[in-house]
Parts: C-alpha cells; sequence; structure tokens
C-alpha cells in the first residue's frame, strides 16, 4: 500500500501528540513557563534500555527546571517483560509500555523515542544482546536519534563498563551511546541518513552514576565524587505547587504494567553525572556550563531573546492575551530567520504559546471511529477563540488529499464556530497499527523500511485538518490531527484515535489447539465487517498432513462491525505435527488475514493492534489423569486457556472464595504468576492452601518476586525455601533431569530431554536458590559460562499431597503451543494421581 507521510521536521516535532486525547488544558502558570522556555536553546538526550529505565527525576529537572528538550531513547519497548495488569505480552505488552512511557513524558515535560531493538528476554551479557539485536543497526538507530534530535549533551543511564555485572540490555545501552557519541558527527557513518539529517556531534557525554553502581549506599557515600558534577533534583517550583521529585514520582507511576507506582517525595536530592566524553564544564552544578544554550547560537538570534524577556516580564497571568502582540512579533522575527533544527522547534512552541494564551480550541472529530481505504468520513469541525484578540479562519485543509475550503469566517470572541464536511479515505491509505508492527516479529530487531518512521514512538495519523487563520493580521496555521468522541455515560468526553482499518477482520477463536489423539476439534473463525456491505469467502490454512471439512465457506455482511462465526471440523495427522493454522478471507478480489486486537486501560489511550490471524496447532503424544483444575490468577496469564485446550476443565477461583472444604473437589490448584507479589488477600487463604495439599491435593505455585510479597517468604511453602534472581535466560539451555525416576517426569508422560526444544524467549525466571531437604529439584539448566540453576522444579510431598513451586516460564510456553511444556505440565497436574 501506498504510504503518506509527513516531513520528516514535521514528524520529530508532533512525537507526544499522536495519541487521542483530550485537548489539554493551559494555566497562566503553564504559558509563563513556556514563555519562559521560549529563551532556551538546549537540548539533552538520555539513553537507557527499557521503559522504566529511565531517571524521572533527571528528565523532569531537565525539561522544568532547564527548560531543555530532554528527550528518553529507550532503545526497546519492553517487549520482554511480565505485565501485572493484564494478559498481554511480547509485542502487545511493548504497545503498552509505549504509552505508557508517553504518558510518563506528558507529566514530566520530556519527549520520548526508540529504536528497532526489541526486548527478547533477560540478557546476561551485552555480547549476546548486540548479537541478537545486530549490533549495527541499533547503532545506526541511535547515531539516528542524535542527528535528529541534536542534543548539546547526551546521558547514558547505564555504566558501558558493566559487562557480566548486571541486565545485557543496560550496558549495551551504553556501549552503543559510546559509540554513536562519535559517529554522529562523522559523515561517513551510516551515509543513507545524510537525505534526511546532517552529522552532529554532542558536547558532552555524561554517565548519570548512582549508589546502585557502587554496590551498597554505604560504598556510595565514602567514595570520592570530587569529580562528578551533582545537580539538586528536589527543587520546587512555585508556579505549578509541586516539586520537581513529586513530577517524578507521578511521571514514574504511569508504568502501572510495571508496578512502578511511586511514593512522592519531597525535598533536596543530589543527582550524579559523570563525564565520559568532551570538555568539561567549568561549573560542576551544571551540566551545560559552556555550553551556549541562548538564542546567541543561531545568526540573528540575539535581538529574539530581547523581545522574549519582555514577554517575560510583562505577562499578565489574569490576561494572558495581552502576550499575543509580542508573540506574533517575535513569531515573525524567527520566521525571518535561516531554516534550522532550532528555528523549526520555536515556531512549534509558539504556535501552542498562542494557540493557550487565546484560548483557541481547534478540533475535528469523525461521526465514527473507523473506516476503510476508499470510505467516506463525516467529520465536525470546531472553532472558539476565547479571547478578545481579533481573529478569523482562512481556510481550512484536509489532508492527506481532499485539499482545502476558504470561509474568511471572523472568529467571534467566546463564540462558537461549527463546520461539516466530508473526506474521502485514500484507495491506497495505510492501515491504522504500530509501524513498527507490521512486519513479522523476530527475535532482536523489529522491520522498518522507513527511515522517517523510526524512532517514533508511534504511527504518525493519516487524516489532518490544518487550520488557517489570521492573527491580527499574522497568518498562522495549525495542524490537529482528526479524532473520535462520544460520551460515556460513566467517564464523560471520551477521546480515541481514528482508525484507518481494513474492511474485514478474520480471528481464530483460539490461540493454540493441542490434539492429544486422532479426534477432530471444531475451530471456530470469526468474521468481522470493518465496513457495510462485505461478502466473501474463508478458507484456513493449514500444514501439510491436516484436513478441513469443509474447505470453504461464504459469509456474508450486511452492517459495519457485524459478526458472523463460522465452524470448521480440524482432523489432525496419524503423527506428532505441529504448525500455524491461518484464516484468510476472500472479499472484492482481495485477501484479508489480519486480526484486531484491543488494547484498553483508563491510563493510556485505546490501542488497535492489527496482525496476521493464526493459532498455533499442534498433535502430540499427551496423556493427562485427572481434569478438574482450579485457578487463581495473579498478575495475569494465558494459561487457563492453554489448559482448556487440551481438555481440562479450569475454574477461575477468586481469593475470597477459598475457604474450607472449598478445594477438595479440584485434581490440582494452580496459582498464576507473581500471585504472592499480587493478591494481597494471599496471606488469609494461605493455611487453606496448605490444608488442601496436607488432605490430598496438588498445589503448583508458578513465580514470584523476592520482594513486594504479600507474605512472608518463608511462608509461601510448607518448609522454607529462599527464593532468588536466578534465572536461564537462553531458551535453548541444555536440561538435565535430576530425578529421572520420579512421577513427576513419567506419569502419565515419559518426559525426555527431547519435550524440552522449541521453547521460547526461556527456561525460567526468579528461581529459588535454596530449599529445605523436603524439597526434590527435577531439572537443572543454565546459561553459557554459568554454573546449574536447579530450582526451576521444585517439589515436596505434604501431609497426602504435593506442593510444587516453579520458576519454569510455563506462562510463555504453553499459550505458545510448546509440546513437551504441556507434556510435562499435565505429569504436575496428575502427581496427585500418580499412586506414589
Amino acid at each position: 500500500m501506498r504510504r503518506f507521510t509527513l516531513p520528516v521536521w514535521a514528524i520529530l516535532f508532533s512525537v507526544l501528540s499522536l495519541a487521542a486525547q483530550a485537548p489539554p488544558i493551559h494555566t497562566s502558570a503553564d504559558i509563563y513557563e513556556s514563555i519562559k522556555k521560549l529563551n532556551v536553546l538546549g537540548s539533552a538526550l538520555f539513553v537507557a534500555a527499557h521503559p522504566d529505565d529511565e531517571n524521572t527525576r533527571l528528565i523532569s529537572y531537565l525539561a522544568n527546571e532547564r527548560k531543555v528538550e530532554a528527550t528518553y531513547l529507550s532503545l526497546t519497548r519492553g517487549d520482554g517483560g511480565q505485565n501485572l495488569i493484564g494478559p498481554e505480552i511480547a509485542e502487545l505488552l511493548g504497545v503498552i509500555r509505549t504509552q505508557e512511557l508517553l504518558a510518563a513524558r506528558r507529566i514530566d515535560g520530556g519527549n520520548q523515542w526508540f529504536s528497532r531493538a526489541n526486548d527478547f528476554g533477560y540478557s546476561k551479557h551485552p555480547d549476546e544482546t548486540l548479537e541478537l539485536w545486530n549490533k549495527q543497526e541499533v547503532l545506526a538507530d541511535v547515531v539516528w536519534a542524535i542527528r535528529s534530535l541534536q542534543p548539546d549533551i547526551v546521558i547514558n543511564r547505564f555504566d558501558h563498563n558493566s559487562a557480566g555485572r548486571t541486565h545485557g540490555h543496560h550496558t549495551a545501552s551504553g556501549m552503543l551511546s559510546v559509540d554513536a557519541f562519535d559517529l554522529a558527527g562523522d559523515p561517513n557513518a551510516f551515509p543513507e541518513q545524510l537525505k534526511y539529517v546532517q552529522p552532529w556531534k554532542p558536547k558532552r557525554l555524561y554517565f548519570n552514576t548512582s549508589w546502585w553502581f557502587y554496590g551498597s549506599r554505604e560504598n556510595f557515600e565514602k567514595a570520592d565524587k570530587s569529580n562528578l558534577v551533582n545537580l539538586d533534583a528536589g527543587v520546587y517550583f512555585p508556579a505549578l505547587g509541586k516539586s520537581n521529585t513529586e513530577i517524578a514520582a507521578e511521571s514514574r507511576s504511569m508504568h502501572q504494567c510495571q508496578g512502578m507506582g511511586s511514593t512522592l517525595s519531597r525535598g533536596s536530592q543530589t543527582e550524579y553525572l559523570d563525564l565520559l566524553k568532551g570538555e568539561a564544564p567549568a561549573d560542576k552544578n551544571d551540566l551545560f556550563s559552556g555550553i551556549d544554550i541562548s538564542w546567541a547560537r543561531l545568526p540573528g538570534g540575539a535581538a529574539i531573546k530581547t523581545l522574549v524577556d519582555k514577554a517575560i516580564q510583562t505577562f499578565q497571568y489574569d490576561k494572558p492575551a495581552a502576550s499575543v502582540p509580542q508573540l506574533l512579533e517575535i513569531y515573525r522575527k524567527i520566521q525571518a530567520l535561516p531554516d534550522s533544527h532550532w528555528k523549526n522547534h520555536k515556531l512549534n512552541e509558539i504556535h501552542s504559546i498562542l494557540e493557550a494564551c487565546m484560548g483557541l480550541y481547534l478540533e475535528a472529530t469523525a461521526l465514527e471511529p473507523s473506516a476503510s481505504p476508499g470510505q467516506t468520513v463525516d467529520l465536525a469541525v470546531e472553532l472558539i477563540n476565547r479571547s478578545a484578540v481579533s481573529a478569523k479562519l482562512l481556510s481550512l485543509e484536509f489532508l492527506p488529499e481532499n485539499g482545502d475550503t476558504l470561509y474568511g469566517a471572523p472568529l467571534l470572541p467566546n463564540t462558537p464556530l461549527a463546520l461539516a464536511r466530508k473526506v474521502r479515505i485514500p484507495d491506497g491509505a495505510s492501515y491504522t497499527s504500530p509501524y513498527w508492527l507490521t512486519s513479522e516479529w523476530q527475535t532482536g530487531m523489529y522491520t522498518v523500511p522507513d527511515q522517517a518512521l523510526r524512532g517514533l514512538p508511534e504511527t504518525p495519523r493519516l487524516l489532518k485538518v490544518r487550520f488557517n487563520l489570521e492573527i491580527q493580521g499574522q497568518a498562522i496555521s495549525w495542524t490537529k490531527d482528526v479524532a473520535f468522541k462520544n460520551t460515556d455515560p460513566v467517564k464523560g468526553e471520551v477521546y480515541q484515535p481514528f482508525e484507518v482499518l481494513p474492511p474485514v477482520f478474520v480471528q481464530v477463536k483460539e490461540p493454540v489447539y493441542v490434539f492429544a489423539g486422532n479426534d477432530p476439534k471444531i475451530v471456530q473463525v470469526l468474521v468481522k465487517a470493518g465496513q457495510p456491505g462485505v461478502t466473501g469467502t474463508l478458507r484456513l490454512k493449514t500444514p501439510a498432513g491436516w484436513k478441513l471439512d469443509p474447505a470453504e465457506q461464504h459469509f456474508s455482511l450486511a452492517l459495519k462491525d457485524q459478526e458472523q462465526t463460522l465452524d470448521f471440523r480440524l482432523y489432525p495427522p496419524q503423527g506428532q505435527s505441529e504448525g500455524w493454522l491461518e484464516p484468510v478471507a476472500e472479499s472484492g478480489g482481495k485477501t484479508y488475514g489480519q486480526e484486531m486486537v484491543r488494547i484498553s486501560y483508563d491510563h493510556i489511550p485505546l490501542q488497535s493492534v492489527l496482525r496476521q490471524s493464526r493459532s498455533r496447532i499442534a498433535r502430540i503424544d499427551l496423556k493427562k489423569s485427572g481434569d478438574q483444575i482450579g485457578y487463581i490468577k495473579g498478575a495475569g496469564d494465558e494459561i487457563p486457556a492453554s489448559l482448556e485446550a487440551i481438555g481440562y476443565r479450569v475454574d477461575m477461583l477468586e481469593p475470597q472464595e477459598i475457604v474450607a472444604g472449598r478445594l477438595q473437589n479440584y485434581d490440582a490448584i494452580v496459582l498464576g504468576i507473581r500471585a504472592y507479589n499480587t493478591i494481597e488477600r494471599v496471606r488469609f487463604i494461605q493455611s487453606e492452601l496448605l490444608s488442601y495439599v496436607e488432605q490430598g491435593g496438588t498445589l503448583i505455585v508458578q513465580y514470584n518476586t523476592n520482594s513486594d510479597l504479600f507474605l512472608p517468604e518463608e511462608e509461601i511453602a510448607p518448609y522454607p525455601l529462599k527464593l532468588s534472581r536466578d534465572r536461564v535466560a537462553v531458551e535453548k539451555a541444555p536440561v538435565t533431569l535430576l530425578q529421572p525416576e520420579h512421577p513427576a517426569l513419567n506419569f502419565p508422560n515419559a518426559i525426555t530431554e527431547k519435550d524440552f526444544e522449541g521453547w521460547v524467549q526461556e527456561r525460567g525466571l526468579y528461581f529459588p536458590n535454596q530449599w529445605d531437604e523436603h524439597f526434590q529439584a527435577l531439572l537443572s539448566c543454565n546459561d553459557p559460562g554459568e554454573s546449574p540453576k536447579s530450582g526451576g522444579l521444585l517439589i515436596a510431598p505434604y501431609g497426602k499431597g504435593y506442593y510444587i513451586y516453579t520458576g519454569i516460564s510455563w506462562f510463555r510456553q504453553l499459550p505458545a503451543g510448546v509440546p513437551g511444556a504441556y507434556r510435562l505440565f499435565a505429569n504436575l497436574l496428575s502427581l496427585g494421581k500418580s499412586g506414589t
């Protein structure tokens, strides 16, 4: 499909305004602070590996106290982590964490960028990280960020000399930044970028050190810090009524899927920075000491400083519109400057300030939340000038290709102007979806062919309206994304992005179909209309040897959003077989195979992700004994659905339902991931869980972290065990069976080394490293160069039953349809039936 893209400079300066948000409210204090920022032409780039790695105190200090452009470059989107608020993992988790970073930046005033690297899971060494990431590609992205953003200083969050002592991604982020610092200014490095940007050499590279890198607070207190730059990040902002540390905590608390809620703090807090490259600042309390970050850095810019100083001095909190004449004069002076990075930045800033001073409300909304290419969309346009400043609407431009409409209508004080217009979605328009997910996911790197998109947090929206106004005789324009808004009876006015979507969606109802024998299963496929009047034929692609009945089916959907479910009977082959089941809908001479995943949480905008619809299918040699399972949800995972796929009856149990005698009818009880970290009532139900085991039940406890437990560590099992950070990050790490005769490795499925083939992302995490002699360790594995880790699967008889603690990543393996993981987990669920 043909892409419609903005100029690179326009994209760079709108990265935080892409998501559909309610129009921001600007107080006079906000406006005053923004005018003061007009006089600062400085920029800082903060580099780290993941969402939550950023130092929000420092970013907020740079943005709000120093008033420089402060951008966080997160090399990944956090796709490989865990999710404490829902079931999304992998690339969908990356979408959530992207939005959480944007929400954080909207609070602390920073900007947000990314590289194409993805979070493939924990890495113990930067060499592994850089191999899987493709070092040159990620390095190119860091160079691209430096050239695009032109920072005066670069700040690394992590020590580039810490190989083997911390997460490999962390060390790699520092190493890449050190290399990129020099290469960004070299025209011979990545010359393909130079048709968009120019070489740029920052003045200084810092490492944002802290006690953590010294091993303890005590060691840091004793260390010689005389060569470090230090600054007070606890400054108080009277105009905002908050301390910088309060803003930073609010920002960090946006990382909700990681459980990063932070307590607000006040008072002085020192940040330390170690100079790695560049000339040392003369003033050890000023990161920018000796670097000109004023208008004097631009030819012809010195006179603008005088005008901005006057605007600051004469600003009236009760009459911000009184500053408009001065701001327009500044606007004209900036326009007259030669083209440059800072000219574009400051024009964007003054646009926002003028809009706020006048109380301008400029909005374009669609009457429907989505449309397909070739369709016509009804738009409602609203303008209001809530000031006495003379203004009129000259014209509206409807982008990308619907031309403009001339109006010449005055914008009378506090008088709404409402207009309507039909616009057509271009036939070749790209669908709305995260741009980095439009190609198939590959470990290490996302595929992003369009250089202009690289680094951006979100996909630029297609439909836009440009408002061409005349303000006191000065022509000036604002461009707004088209959004959709409706009124929710509980939340009130709600905005969401307007989306361009396919005319047909398809989705296989279950993510995994596991066949333990030769009997067929019914596969249900949902077909949904993205526009009215959709008809066509649905087929399913299968691996060789699999059979379908019928081979194809017709569908007919008269209304937009109408759904139809079609049933197919799927027959497995005689022998073991694995592969993918992919639906393909033919309609209007085109084929469609994408499903739409909605991600909806209150703290981020609604997200829609289009991806190839497919389900994992596997014919495996699987036996099980017992079929009634109770599942207590922890942080959230998809294991219950995976167990139902192989014939278990799974009841989701709420903590308040765990009472005496309630559990005895279950063959096994399973606690979801991080249950002891997330279920506050667990301390009230632990005795009932252990009583269930004592009376003959099987309790399977999945991994927990050793911090933020709602139950003392010594009480999570009937016998002592100590949780650790031990993990095996290499999914192909050889596995040794330590107790090959144990029933859990033999009944009802005989487990061999072959069952550990085809695993995804990792073996497991947060293994115990000490345990009571009542426990038996069944498996051992380790990452290359490390000692064996045998705490991944521990089983202890207790009374008449079994207590199982396991850090194996079942929450990744079962939804991925890994046959050996199913066989071993079925054995754990069947342990109470083994007769031992």
